[in-house]
């Protein structure tokens, strides 16, 4: 079902003081905050009330931008971090311990191939990337150290469809969450939780921002995953000593997961959002809506060229009848639209792929996404130039791959600069 923004609480109740109320969210730019007496601050160091302590751990403004894109994606709560990838990484450091194992898609952004392949390598956490268009290879990897299942709900940079429901009901089976990102979609293309995700996680450096101007990332707890004695989480299950005998699946119940990635992992990685960069988010999600849908629009109007284009060799966008992902579109995103990012190549040599990109003029040469501003990127040699030939391959790309980003421009100006630029290259 289309979900209606509109009738999401966009202005207005802050758990703040009255004073704070205005239209445009609140800036805290504080570092720490003064307590009442020391039993308050006693009591918050505890964690038997709730209040602010030190930014690390939360701050005002921080809190109305978790609790905003909790009620979008229709979780329990959230936490917000510097940037998507240390979303990612204390997520992943929340479920793991040394010796466990992370299944993941193979179809996910490059960067995070590295860290959950090379870096969590060196921490003793193995990662198997698999081949997820075919579930039975996600139950086939499984094991007694599975911690996580990962994917991206549209991959990067190809447009791969994750079938979100059919992974859920695999980690489910073997009572272990599913964890999807959700970065290209945001909560008004798609709501994972709603299909079994059990955490879901955000760059809101990109959709959710929308404009290229601050780094962040948030994950959102559906409360829907089971913690208590559930073998798989002895860590959730046990006292902990740090917070004097705390059992998270007992004393936190289905906010277990998200307790502990504040009060622990943010708190021991310190790698917090800074106050303005969620406050320019916040004011990016005023425009949510509108941007995906002028995004999903202008998307399937340049895909259309490109695939009408005979210098074009291939284009990968799900909305296409022919494409492998058609029906899980028309499952997932029919009604809402399809993300704007997606991958094409041209009929000619890597040379002609690097000239086509160094004549676009209104088309910016950036490794972003969803921006609204038009923007293309050539993988092999920028997002994922850290992979091997045999990891390349894996995640669908290739030399003549180009990916795009479909900004909110007038769809036949982006068109115009696509154009000139394809017959500039190739005579």
């Amino acid at each position: 079902m289309k979900r209606k923004f509109e009738t999401v609480q966009i202005h207005g109740g802050y758990d703040i003081e009255q004073t704070t109320k205005s239209v445009t969210p609140p800036l805290y730019q504080t570092n720490a905050y003064t307590f009442d007496n020391i039993e308050h601050a006693k009591n918050l160091f505890e964690l038997s009330e709730a209040g602010n302590i030190y930014t690390r751990l939360n701050n005002p403004t921080l809190d109305v931008l978790e609790k905003r894109v909790a009620e979008l994606d229709g979780g329990i709560g959230a936490v917000s971090f510097a940037s998507g990838h240390a979303a990612i990484f204390e997520t992943m450091f929340n479920l793991c311990n040394t010796g466990d194992e992370i299944i993941s898609s193979s179809y996910i952004y490059g960067g995070a191939i590295n860290m959950l392949g090379q870096s969590f390598k060196k921490l003793g956490i193995t990662t198997k990337f698999v081949d997820i268009d075919n579930l039975d290879n996600v139950e086939n990897a499984i094991t007694d150290k599975t911690r996580v299942i990962f994917a991206e709900t549209v991959g990067n940079p190809n447009a791969n469809v994750a079938d979100i429901d059919g992974l859920a009901k695999i980690a489910h089976k073997y009572k272990i969450p599913l964890v999807i990102d959700s970065t290209f979609t945001s909560p008004y293309l798609i709501r994972p939780i709603e299909y079994g995700a059990d955490i879901v996680i955000h760059s809101a450096t990109k959709a959710l921002n929308g404009h290229a101007n601050s780094m962040g990332g948030i994950v959102v707890d559906s409360g829907n995953f089971i913690w208590l004695d559930n073998p798989r989480f002895p860590e959730y299950n046990t006292t902990d000593v740090s917070y004097h005998g705390k059992i998270f699946a007992k004393d936190f119940g289905n906010a277990g997961f998200i307790t502990r990635l504040r009060v622990l992992l943010l708190r021991d990685y310190g790698a917090c959002l800074s106050p303005f960069n969620a406050f320019m988010i916040l004011n990016g999600i005023e425009t949510l809506s509108l941007r995906m849908q002028k995004h999903a629009q202008n998307a399937v109007e340049v895909a259309t060229y490109l695939k009408n284009n005979p210098k074009v060799d291939f284009v990968n966008f799900a909305v296409f009848e022919d494409n492998k992902y058609h029906s899980l579109y028309k499952k997932y995103y029919a009604e809402t639209g399809f993300p704007a990012v997606f991958t094409f190549g041209l009929k000619g040599t890597r040379e002609q792929a690097a000239k086509f990109i160094d004549n676009l003029k209104l088309i910016l040469l950036v490794a972003n996404v969803c921006d609204v501003r038009t923007i293309i990127v050539h993988p092999a040699t920028t997002t994922h130039s850290q992979l091997s030939a045999e990891q390349l391959v894996s995640a669908g790309i290739n030399e003549q791959t180009i990916r795009i980003s479909v900004g909110i421009e007038d769809a036949s100006d982006i068109i115009a600069d696509l154009d000139q630029a394809i017959n500039e290259a190739i005579k």
